[in-house]
């Protein structure tokens, strides 16, 4: 599919740009077009469009000087982390130069007695865990890829644990931003709340690289629970599984995670994962909290289980039997995908107010059921988020025709239900028009703020919105 932002102001370039490059960059720069694509290509739909160079930036210095000498040269350029998202937020749609933050991947600082640390932007999620193993701290937010830190705050991530711990936006106590005029800000300090001033910290989480370049993130950490129950329970019906997540959240039950899995994501699950799942609609759940707690916690979710059509719980107490459940959970967008030989991935996702989230759900199913593209439902319904993933036919253009109407059906449904276009994934490439359509003239004023940060459109253009 050829991205919405796509311009045709593209031009090359100039080769005294790229010799400037070559003598400050050095062995970081890199032209060959294996790594440009690997640089230019999604995990989802959407086509490949190449940056004209790669730069490995090594430090926050490092990504001054590239802006400085973008700036000066009228060329864009757009950060990129591990590359695993799903709206095409990291394609260089006008080319230019991409920033690769992965190397800067250093945890400067834990305070355990604050609760807090600071690391680079290229820091991985699963990287940070396991530093923190043994201060009995932890990073919540799990979005299932390992991205990095960077990549998860300019998206506003979120993911299996958001139900309990939050998202990126709660999760992020200070930013330090590279601006389009090549200055370095802080946006905070590291105190849990302050009234000083306009929230910058917020206005960057979420901004997908398009009003400053994040090189360091101060994160909020949380204990590791004194005692943690995995469970997996199948239903009868998708109707059941989900009113068991509604009626929990409104009892106010604090589970960690709640995630659903439709029949036909179990079956890709099964074959993809090699469990053996009985292949009917499906809740994982987890449980945090003391021994007592977790004990009280599962008695009640096994009463509504049990009166909305829930079978036997199986349960995985062990850390390596969660780690291999979970492990599944989050591979669940390759299980599907590659439920047909060759095909490429489209993932959308809304989010609706919990009362909204079993007539969303139903209705979307019966929709997929009439589709010739196979699809599956999953999501961190907790917090009435939730995905469908598409299995579609990269030489038939005619699926891509039908996935886009029935994505369009989905979102307009989310939207008619005051819910968003998007939860998790941000906007991109992909839902441009439905950001337009959800938040009508507060995108005026998005735009306003990104003229006035970036007059020349060179930071991530051609995202989230056209100027």
């Amino acid at each position: 599919m050829k991205p919405a932002g796509l311009s045709t102001k593209r031009q090359p370039l100039d080769p005294a740009f790229l010799g400037a490059l070559g003598g400050r960059f050095k062995t970081d720069l890199h032209l060959g077009e294996a790594i440009r694509l690997q640089h230019g290509s999604s995990e989802a739909h959407f086509d490949p469009v190449l940056p004209d160079a790669v730069v490995f930036a090594r430090s926050t210095q490092d990504v001054v000087d590239l802006v400085k000498m973008c700036v000066a040269a009228d060329v864009p350029i757009v950060p990129f982390g591990a590359g695993t998202s799903i709206e095409g937020n990291a394609i260089p749609v006008r080319g230019g130069v991409s920033v690769d933050l992965s190397e800067m991947d250093a945890i400067v600082a834990v305070r355990a007695e604050d609760f807090d640390c600071t690391v680079q932007a290229g820091v991985r999620r699963e990287q940070l865990n396991e530093h923190l193993r043994d201060t009995g701290l932890f990073f919540p937010i799990d979005p299932g890829a390992n991205a990095t830190i960077g990549g998860m705050a300019s998206t506003r991530a979120s993911g299996t644990n958001a139900v309990r711990y939050g998202t990126m936006r709660e999760a992020v106590l200070k930013l330090k931003v590279v601006t389009p005029e090549g200055k370095v800000i802080e946006t905070a300090r590291r105190a849990r709340k302050s009234a000083a001033g306009y929230d910058l910290t917020r206005l960057y989480v979420g901004s997908e690289g398009t009003l400053g370049i994040i090189t360091e993130i101060t994160l909020r950490l949380h204990p590791i629970p004194e005692a943690i129950s995995s469970a997996v329970c199948g239903f009868a019906t998708l109707q059941g599984a989900i009113d068991t997540v509604v009626q929990s959240i409104q009892l106010g039950i604090p589970m960690a995670r709640i995630e659903i899995l439709d029949d036909m994501q179990i079956k890709a699950v099964n074959a993809w994962s090699k469990l053996g799942l009985a292949e009917v609609p499906t809740l994982f759940f987890e449980f945090h909290g003391s021994p007592g707690g977790v004990a009280e916690q599962v008695e009640t979710v096994k009463m509504l289980a049990t009166e909305n059509g829930g079978g036997d719980f199986a349960w995985s107490n062990l850390p390596e039997e969660r780690a291999r459940l979970w492990k599944a959970r989050h591979e669940a967008y390759y299980a599907a995908v590659n439920v047909r030989t060759g095909a490429v991935g489209w993932s959308s996702d809304v989010c609706v107010p919990i009362s909204r989230l079993t007539e969303c759900i139903i209705e979307t199913r019966k929709d997929l059921d009439q589709s010739s593209v196979p699809a599956t439902i999953l999501g961190h319904v907790g917090d009435g988020n939730f995905h469908v993933i598409f299995s579609i036919n990269p030489n038939a253009p005619e699926e891509m025709a039908e996935v886009e109407a029935i994505n369009a059906k989905l979102v307009r449904r989310a939207l008619d239900m005051e819910g968003t276009c998007t939860g998790e994934h941000g906007i991109g490439l992909g839902k441009q028009d439905w950001l337009v359509e959800e938040l009508g003239d507060a995108v005026d004023i998005m735009r306003m703020l990104k003229r006035a940060l970036d007059p020349r459109d060179l930071f991530n253009p051609g995202k989230i919105f056209t100027l």
